[in-house]
């Protein structure tokens, strides 16, 4: 196994560096297969129907300025995004099998979006089970007195308080039920490559429903600029939590690449999809730093060279109502 410099960063100052580097010299060197298909993720006809076992993934802000800004005209035009990937999603997920979202609540034009609870309703009207939510925490210092949270500095009486959102949600779905007996059929070499340590599970408390995760900052990594990138600490978990060694992992918001690099590392394989091409060489650079991983990139006409933002169609006070999510 590679030497991983973040986690060896994460584990600084405590015993679990000792068993991680111990972990890394005498795992065995396992070749997987990341294949990255750019193109529009509401169809995934490329992948047959339950062949995926994982999905890890954060959908796109909802046009925040960092993270295709314009890109849907309207917050209706968002959900049905959601919805038609969310089908894609239950039909390529093997039975049984988990999908995460890293998403959290949108601020427009003074509007606080829920896109947390639309989001479920969409997977749970499609067939999926809400199984458990994670808070993710950020560091305090992420978010410094901003206009939104100074505005009770500057004005220091009721109802003038808006606090900053250091937090995100990881959504956990569930494709009907597992069935457990499929663990004791497979081969020792495969759940040994995917125990899970117990040791770190603890010391960093994985167990629990609040995670305080360091962001990423798009300026420390040049791999990252410009792109809304969840920390690979994230995927790094939630693989070995719910896919096996030799699974196939599917991020179908794929940005830089984070997802399929924790999974080469962990000895998964992995699929993603992309919209906008000018990311190639981000995601081949992130995969291929892991040096057992093979890279195929495929093309589609769906897909961008460059992305032009479009402006929305009406402010969001004056738009209808919608009658249903799907």
């Amino acid at each position: 196994m590679k030497v991983d410099l973040a986690r060896i960063d994460t584990l600084a100052g405590t015993e679990l560096l000792y068993h991680y580097l111990e972990t890394v010299v005498s795992s065995p060197r396992i070749s997987t297969h990341h294949r990255v298909i750019f193109g529009n993720c509401t169809d995934m006809h490329e992948l047959a129907g339950e062949s995926v076992h994982l999905t890890v993934t954060s959908p796109p802000y909802y046009n925040a300025p960092f993270d295709y800004p314009g890109m849907y005209r309207d917050y209706d035009e968002y959900l049905k995004m959601l919805s038609k990937v969310a089908d894609e999603l239950f039909r390529i997920t093997c039975d049984g099998r988990i999908v995460c979202f890293v998403i959290d609540d949108m601020l427009v034009d003074g509007e606080k979006l829920p896109i947390v609870a639309d989001a479920i309703t969409i997977m749970r009207q499609t067939g999926f089970r809400y199984r458990d939510r994670i808070m993710w925490v950020k560091p305090k210092g992420y978010s410094r007195i901003s206009r939104r949270s100074g505005v009770v500095i500057q004005h220091p009486y009721p109802m003038y308080f808006y606090p900053d959102n250091i937090q995100e949600s990881i959504l956990i779905f569930q494709k009907g039920k597992f069935d457990y007996s499929k663990i004791r059929e497979m081969d020792p070499e495969t759940l040994e490559a995917s125990k899970i340590d117990s040791r770190e599970l603890n010391a960093n408390e994985w167990n629990l429903t609040v995670w305080p995760i360091t962001n990423v900052l798009p300026t420390n990594n040049p791999l990252e600029k410009g792109i809304a990138a969840f920390p690979e600490e994230i995927a790094s978990r939630l693989v070995q939590l719910f896919s096996f060694a030799g699974e196939t992992v599917l991020d179908p918001f794929l940005g830089s690449g984070t997802t399929s690099k924790a999974c080469a590392l962990l000895g998964r394989n992995s699929v993603g999809y992309e919209l906008n091409q000018d990311l190639r060489d981000r995601i081949t650079s992130k995969i291929s730093s892991v040096g057992r991983a093979k890279i195929r990139t495929e093309k589609r006409h769906d897909s961008i060279a460059e992305y032009s933002p479009v402006e929305p169609a009406l402010p969001l006070a004056k738009r209808v109502p919608r009658q249903s999510l799907r």
